[in-house]
């Protein structure tokens, strides 16, 4: 008796179990470390509560969550090659100092290869002409589009995981307000209030987004959509009906902007408490009572693709440090290296941040970075290179906890006077330590919010009541300029007609005091 009744109960609990997990697909097709590190975050924190989890990407999970399901579709030999070599495919330093116009039009194009290839791999196409099912797809939303027809594929809801804050890539598949009046465009370096030319600028990018995304990327990533998801349907339709958007943003990182409902910030999700150091790496921090500067690009951005005279002003640079450096260098032998400096292939960062003699963080910029480095209250000197990192560089330069070096200007002088600032001025760590004191002070841990919001999204079938009536309007009706002209068209008829009367009631006036004049005379 006893025995079926635990059978009973260990059967209940099971199809509870069961009820509660849900099949969650999660995609990440680029090759992007940084990018990869953040979805991974949630689709583990995910397993971790239950949920069954599937993820498509170029990378696998060594240690995979115990509680719920977990399994990668690893996208193997695409993009083979170490990573000297992936490296070089990706040397971000040859691009610096773009024109804006070229450096939106290449950010725009530079996956569309690898976009294709992903979606024609043998793992991916096999998944595509299974009968799996899934409750909700979740897609990174950086240069991959195609991928989001999955959740039509699938008839699921379609959860989109932006890398950064609001933006042109997100902001109008929402719907979500974006006057390019006072908010720049993440690939320019401006911040508000903008001057004239600023906002001069910044109107136009706003407008060549519209049309190369409209005109070229989309219709080519529909394209795709049409040759390798059978029932991916029109990628407009798609994009337009996201019920969620997950933002890597918070008030203590951006300025503030607008945002609808269904858009939602969990910036620093990721982040976790501090894990004890390699024993080379807690050694060297311990040790360095006078403090430690670390010096990071990044994992696109690798160090050992500086141009040379770039690296020997970090070097000679270093060299005048009295305190210790810690370079992520992705070689075994650092040509030149002074004997305060240590190299190291790889660093967890968020744990070396964490470290109390840790007294400057050198970055590209990038915004995982500066999440990191706001998390731990850190100054920060960026070197920015391409992308959002001059718009992250900015504000923490008018935040007052950071400084930025433009790639051009980067000479040894400059260098050392930037560093040396920042380590004696107490106002950098002040400012830091304000920031990530705004950082933390939340009703809830951001992982928290994006798992109950993930959910929310299953239960409700994908949330349609979150989504805002301004995507259902065209344009000129969005913009009011119906409205506009019908107005311009009475005000306009009623100057005219209040003109003509005037005139005439003048005329008539006119006419009378001459026929006065003629008649006295």
């Amino acid at each position: 008796m006893i025995k079926q009744f635990s059978s009973l109960i260990l059967l209940f609990c099971t199809l509870i179990c069961a009820i509660n997990s849900a099949h969650i697909l999660g995609i990440y097709p680029l090759p992007g470390h940084s990018h990869y590190r953040l979805g991974s975050s949630l689709f583990r924190e995910l397993a971790e509560r239950g949920h069954d989890v599937t993820v498509i990407s170029p990378f696998s999970e060594k240690d995979v969550p115990k509680n719920g399901t977990y399994r990668d579709i690893v996208l193997d030999g695409l993009f083979v090659g170490d990573e000297k070599h992936k490296g070089k495919q990706w040397n971000m330093f040859k691009r610096e100092g773009l024109n804006p116009f070229v450096g939106t039009y290449v950010v725009a194009t530079m996956a569309s290869k690898f976009i294709k290839m992903s979606l024609n791999h043998t793992k991916v196409q096999k998944l595509l002409h299974s009968d799996e099912k899934f409750d909700v797809v979740i897609t990174d939303n950086f240069l991959s589009d195609a991928f989001k027809a999955f959740a039509t594929h699938f008839d699921a809801p379609l959860i989109v995981l932006n890398p950064v804050g609001p933006n042109f890539w997100i902001n109008p598949l929402v719907g979500n307000p974006s006057p390019p009046s006072y908010i720049p465009d993440i690939l320019l370096n401006y911040y508000h209030p903008m001057t004239f030319s600023e906002r001069m600028v910044n109107t136009l990018i706003y407008g060549f987004n519209f049309l190369l995304y409209n005109w070229l990327v989309y219709p080519q990533h529909n394209e795709y959509v049409k040759q390798f998801i059978p029932r991916g349907g029109e990628l407009k339709d798609i994009l337009y009906n996201t019920s969620l958007v997950l933002l890597n943003s918070h008030p203590s990182l951006n300025q503030p902007v607008p945002l609808v409902p269904n858009m939602i910030e969990i910036g620093g999700f990721h982040m976790k408490p501090p894990k004890k150091l390699p024993e080379d790496l807690q050694e060297f921090l311990d040790i360095s009572k006078e403090g430690v500067v670390y010096f990071s690009m990044g994992s696109n951005l690798q160090s050992i693709l500086w141009p040379i005279e770039k690296r020997e002003v970090f070097l000679k640079t270093f060299a005048k440090l009295k305190m210790k450096v810690l370079w992520k260098w992705e070689d075994d032998e650092l040509p030149g290296k002074p004997p305060n400096v240590k190299i190291s292939k790889w660093v967890p960062q968020m744990d070396v941040l964490a470290h109390p003699n840790l007294k400057l963080f050198i970055t590209h910029g990038g915004f995982v970075s500066s999440v990191e480095t706001a998390y731990h209250g850190k100054p920060m000197l960026a070197i920015p290179i391409y992308g959002d990192q001059r718009n992250n560089a900015n504000f923490a330069y008018k935040s007052g906890f950071g400084r930025y070096i433009t790639f051009s200007n980067l000479t040894e002088k400059n260098l050392l006077e930037a560093i040396n600032e920042m380590l004696d001025n107490p106002k950098y760590s002040e400012n830091a330590k304000i920031r990530s004191k705004i950082f933390h002070d939340r009703q809830v841990h951001p992982m928290d919010t994006a798992v109950f919001w993930v959910e929310y999204v299953i239960r409700h079938r994908g949330a349609p009541h979150l989504r805002v009536a301004a995507l259902d309007l065209p344009w000129y009706k969005y913009l009011l300029v119906d409205v506009i002209v019908v107005l311009t068209l009475v005000l306009g008829s009623l100057i005219f007609i209040t003109c003509f009367i005037l005139k005439k009631v003048w005329k008539k006036i006119c006419t009378k005091k001459n026929t006065k004049k003629v008649k006295t005379n």
